[in-house]
């Protein structure tokens, strides 16, 4: 039986990861998720068995909720032969082809990936009224600053592909706030992206212990 992740065992799931680097039990960089469990938990609601999640090199929460397993996690940051991508992609580079799930540790890498999946699902399911796989693309406020970020929304809108951008915004682009970047900033607002915003529980990978958030 598949795991219930609640916001509660996400949050303990990622203590023993952070802990685990600590402990020199993982070796290699973590971006660790805090602060947005029940945030993602309400989105993950909205996601169905056959839709596609196309996450980024934060995405431990993302795969978990997905239907991803938490064993074969641990062991894939572990660096191990029986986790998710055999020990090799670690923490940034998660791919899982049975639940549809996929990420680019590139930041906004897979904006364009995530659209070429939903240009070949409304290919094959050219009927907007039947049910289809939807995709969801997985992005922080860092990547919203992109233009291909925003060439990959206004590409998707026009053609109204079965796509829903979700900007994670923690108001940091490593350690630097919005306010810092851009003085004026403003959101990107469109009909196919939804946000939500939090405050990070982990410090950016380099800093302090060396944990990502």
């Amino acid at each position: 039986m598949k795991t219930k992740w609640t916001p509660k065992l996400l949050d303990e799931f990622e203590a023993q990861v952070a802990q685990e680097f600590l402990d020199g039990k993982i070796n290699a960089p973590l971006h660790l998720s805090g602060g947005n469990s029940s945030e993602l938990c309400s989105i993950f609601e909205l996601i169905n068995s056959h839709d596609w999640v196309v996450s980024t090199h934060r995405n431990h929460f993302h795969y978990l909720l997905k239907g991803g397993d938490g064993d074969k996690l641990l062991n894939e940051l572990r660096g191990l032969s029986d986790g998710v991508c055999g020990g090799r992609g670690r923490s940034m580079h998660v791919f899982d082809a049975s639940i549809n799930f996929l990420t680019s540790a590139i930041v906004g890498g897979g904006v364009a990936i995530a659209c070429g999946i939903t240009m070949a699902i409304a290919k094959e399911n050219p009927d907007p009224q039947k049910v289809r796989p939807h995709v969801w693309c997985f992005v922080g406020d860092g990547a919203e600053d992109s233009g291909h970020f925003i060439e990959a929304v206004r590409f998707a809108d026009a053609r109204k592909l079965p796509i829903t951008f979700v900007i994670e915004d923690n108001d940091l682009s490593i350690d630097i706030s919005k306010e810092d970047r851009w003085k004026c900033w403003q959101g990107v607002v469109c009909t196919n992206i939804i946000r939500y915003n939090y405050v990070r529980k982990y410090p950016h990978v380099g800093v302090g212990q060396h944990v990502s958030f």
